[in-house]
């Protein structure tokens, strides 16, 4: 079978195991279980614990000990078991400590499906920069198809998304002991520090004014990355309650809405060379930041029917919020470090974004909802909430250009040129 169908396959399948839960759990949490944000924000800081070690600690056992195809396919078949069980839990406690278990597997194999991918089209003497993202992509396509399952299937507030993810992550799993093998780079007694495997050295960055600053934004900008993930769903549903919306086409068809997101991020990767080279890394950097402002100032105002322009329009803009800070802030690692750290300072930057930025988004964000956004009725005050969160963008926004002192500088041309 063609390699590049292979990788697609598994591509799709990554991607298609994630986007069946991530952004309709909320709704699962709130409207099925009904927990309080807080509790909702806790679980979803999974995703933030997982990614503030596991790629790192899955990716030294890869290098060293086990080759990457049957870890990456291990982890799938342990997630498919934690997903599984994840109905069967009925307390928030309970419920948190395997979603935990289930983000530990799934987490690392983000990166390890990127090694796997790698590993094989170099053993066919593929050219990795110019074959890897059309292969890339069809994950983003495999998300989107997850969300249309979930909901098409009225999957949206019920146990079944667990158990859809489950079957693709089981089917993943044994799937990946067919791929080409990829075996350890490193012999067990290659002479690198703990620090070294681990990517500590990294750290070393933060002496450096510019790298300080990014990384700090990294992480405040991280918290808010995964907010629209965590409420959109909920937030949409929740206008089932008003007699006005219950039967409009956003309300049934939420995920369907949501995936919009998905499209646009498709379409937003292809522009960010373009952008760059026109605006340099730092405004581009700026864009994201007030994209991310217009994303939650439209989703404070809209709603299911005659403001479903505005929560569309919102989708839209996520693809420019999202990719360009994301992949203008690898690209920043990529031509401003040396070749030594660079993978390390790679998984520092994902770290801060997906790790510390996710996991402090998650739990402060539920307990300000909870705390000050829930009506005497017992309603949540969406207007509200996305407000809160525009207004938290935007001070990110006014105060990133004044701090971040750094100028488009000719290695970063370069890689533009060439990405």
């Amino acid at each position: 079978m063609n390699i590049k169908f292979r990788l697609i396959l598994m591509n799709f399948m990554q991607f298609f195991i994630w986007g069946a839960w991530l952004l309709t759990i909320g709704s699962y949490c709130s409207q099925t279980k009904h927990w309080t944000f807080s509790q909702f924000g806790a679980i979803f800081s999974t995703m933030g614990i997982s990614a503030i070690f596991m790629p790192a600690l899955m990716g030294i056992i890869a290098d060293r000990f086990i080759n990457a195809e049957k870890l990456y396919g291990i982890l799938h078949i342990l997630g498919a078991v934690a997903l599984f069980c994840l109905p069967l839990m009925h307390t928030p406690s309970t419920f948190f400590a395997v979603m935990l278990l289930n983000v530990l597997c799934y987490m690392p194999t983000l990166s390890l499906s990127i090694t796997v991918a790698y590993s094989a089209l170099k053993t066919e003497n593929k050219d990795v920069v110019k074959s890897y993202p059309p292969i890339r992509i069809w994950g983003t396509f495999g998300f989107i198809v997850a969300l249309w399952t979930v909901n098409l299937t009225g999957s949206e507030t019920s146990a079944n998304q667990f158990y859809i993810s489950s079957l693709v992550a089981f089917a993943l799993g044994i799937y990946s002991f067919t791929l080409p093998k990829c075996p350890p780079l490193y012999s067990k007694t290659t002479n690198k520090s703990f620090v070294d495997l681990l990517g500590l050295n990294a750290f070393t960055l933060f002496k450096t004014p510019k790298f300080a600053i990014f990384f700090i934004f990294s992480l405040l900008l991280g918290a808010a990355l995964q907010l629209t993930n965590a409420y959109g769903d909920t937030f949409i549903h929740d206008f089932k309650n008003v007699p006005l919306y219950k039967d409009s086409f956003g309300v049934k068809h939420a995920a369907i809405v949501l995936s919009i997101s998905q499209f646009s991020e498709m379409f937003f990767i292809i522009t960010i060379p373009f952008f760059l080279r026109k605006f340099g890394i730092k405004y581009v950097m700026l864009l994201s930041m007030l994209a991310w402002v217009l994303r939650f100032g439209l989703l404070a105002f809209g709603n299911p029917a005659g403001g479903l322009w505005m929560i569309i329009l919102s989708c839209i803009i996520y693809g420019m919020a999202f990719d360009f800070f994301n992949i203008s802030g690898s690209l920043f690692v990529e031509t401003q470090t040396t070749p030594q750290i660079r993978g390390s300072a790679q998984g520092l930057f994902m770290m801060m974004v997906n790790g510390f930025g996710a996991f402090l988004g998650s739990i402060l964000s539920g307990f300000l909802i909870d705390n000050f956004f829930i009506l005497p009725d017992h309603s949540n005050n969406w207007h509200g909430i996305w407000l809160a969160f525009a207004a938290y963008a935007l001070v990110i926004a006014i105060i990133f250009p004044f701090v971040f002192r750094y100028r488009h500088n000719a290695a970063l041309k370069h890689a533009i040129q060439h990405s």
